[in-house]
């Protein structure tokens, strides 16, 4: 009798089922645009950030070359029940290769089923680089990640980015996955601290800071206008790696990502790669600019409301990365990576000082970050910012990750009210 298929066999041919993609044959052929050219020739690279087909069909052009999916834009899509047909046929294949599969791990291997499938087709529409997201009960798993993380690279190896999220996890899964040469998008960045490390430890190949989030965060609270938040941690970062990579100790790039308006895309040439929703690039389009020349080296001014100080709210967690910090990390590089725990790497810095890097979230914290939403509310930290128990990059990166959970889960219960 012939062996029975795997659960990762099923799900590799469900998610590949129909896809007729050949490297450079896109369906959609995409023209020049003279406009993306002066951004490419400033040095960055363009993605768009968007699942939907239609809208990414209507912006393609020939200077763009990715697209990125999350748990967010994916749900936006499954909602549609485009994919509910799929799910069906995915629950019974994935039953009958494996009776005993519980319902969390069945839900669990078609999101990872539907988010393949449909950057597969993204792939082929658009001949592009697709990052694809694993399903957020992986981020504190280091094993399952990497799993995972092979999976989606085995479906498409020459096409996916493997987005994991920044957490001690995260990072010790995308470093092995690195080693094995999966390209690895490490996602939920949001200071030049947090990207500094993750480039060394992780070496990934792309790193992120989420700006509009940090632009949001500040407007939001009162504590500024919010301008050039987001923008001033970009630069910052994009100057720590370029020294890093001049110095021969990582090939890492950074995403702008979590962009919200037109106007930074000039304000921010020369940044590796910007991922834009359709809206920045609509808004950039309709106000062209004469010339553009990379902006790496500006650093722009951030201002508080009258009576609040930077250190209130953590603001320099944003964008310095002090001597002490590098320290920690060059003494964090010397160790067994191999043999580390998440907790070594909370730990390590917790010894070190920098326990606001990692902060122990109790049960309490992550309800308030849930309750608050993508945009933490102010007067629940502030009193953890200003004493330094909690950097404000470390605590947007809890609240962008309960914020992916809250949309994973309507994508879990979107496949779970299918099955019933």
């Amino acid at each position: 009798m012939a062996d029975m298929p795997s659960v990762a066999d099923v799900v590799r041919q469900l998610a590949r089922e129909g896809s007729k993609h050949r490297l450079g044959e896109p369906r959609t052929m995409p023209k020049p645009h003279p406009e993306w050219r002066k951004i490419r020739n400033a040095g960055t690279a363009l993605w768009l950030d968007t699942g939907d087909m239609d809208e990414a069909r209507g912006l393609w052009n020939a200077e763009f070359e990715a697209l990125t999916t999350n748990n967010t834009l994916l749900n936006k899509e499954v909602q549609k029940g485009i994919y509910d047909t799929l799910v069906g046929r995915a629950a019974a294949a994935i039953k009958a290769a494996a009776p005993d599969t519980d319902d969390e791990t069945l839900v669990l291997e078609i999101s990872f089923v539907l988010n393949a499938y449909h950057a597969l087709r993204l792939v082929e529409q658009f001949d592009a680089h697709v990052s694809v997201e694993l399903h957020t009960a992986l981020a504190g798993d280091v094993e399952r990640t990497i799993a995972y993380g092979r999976r989606y690279h085995e479906i498409c190896p020459q096409r996916f980015y493997v987005k994991i999220p920044f957490t001690p996890a995260g990072l010790l899964g995308a470093r092995k996955l690195a080693k094995a040469n999966v390209p690895i998008n490490l996602t939920l960045g949001f200071s030049a601290r947090q990207n500094y490390l993750a480039a060394l430890f992780a070496q990934p190949k792309y790193v992120n800071v989420f700006m509009g989030r940090l632009n949001a965060v500040v407007s939001d609270n009162l504590l500024g206008d919010g301008r050039n938040v987001g923008e001033k941690a970009t630069l910052a970062t994009q100057r720590e790696l370029l020294a890093l990579r001049r110095g021969g100790r990582t090939m890492t790039l950074l995403i702008g990502a979590s962009m919200r308006d037109g106007s930074q895309v000039a304000s921010l040439a020369g940044v590796d790669v910007f991922t834009m929703p359709p809206k920045v690039v609509s808004q950039f389009q309709q106000r062209p600019v004469a010339s553009v020349t990379p902006q790496v080296g500006r650093n722009p001014i951030v201002t508080a409301n009258a009576g609040i100080k930077m250190t209130d709210f953590a603001a320099p967690t944003l964008w310095d990365v002090p001597k002490p910090f590098k320290d920690a990390v060059e003494t964090l590089l010397r160790q067994d990576a191999d043999r580390m725990a998440p907790e070594d790497i909370v730990s390590h810095f917790e010894m070190a000082g920098l326990h606001d890097l990692f902060p122990r979230w109790p049960a309490e914290a992550i309800e308030a970050v849930v309750a608050d939403g993508k945009i933490p509310v102010y007067a629940r930290w502030s009193e953890a910012l200003a004493s330094g128990a909690v950097g404000l990059d470390a605590l947007m990166n809890l609240s962008a990750l309960y914020s992916f959970v809250s949309d994973q889960k309507a994508l879990d219960d979107r496949i779970r009210s299918v099955l019933a």
